[in-house]
């Protein structure tokens, strides 16, 4: 089911977005006490 990866093609503009929206969720989930590691994992493979 996950074995498959595809690489999405994104302007340096739109990974800066995404990172900034995944760390506005980040930051709701930590003030809601539930678990971030799914968020985590995901911006620091965008952010390498």
């Amino acid at each position: 089911m996950f074995g498959n990866k595809i690489k999405v093609p994104m302007t340096e503009d739109e990974k800066t977005i995404l990172i900034l929206a995944l760390n506005e969720l980040r930051n709701k989930l930590i003030s809601e006490n539930t678990y971030t590691d799914a968020v985590d994992e995901l911006i620091l493979k965008l952010a390498c």
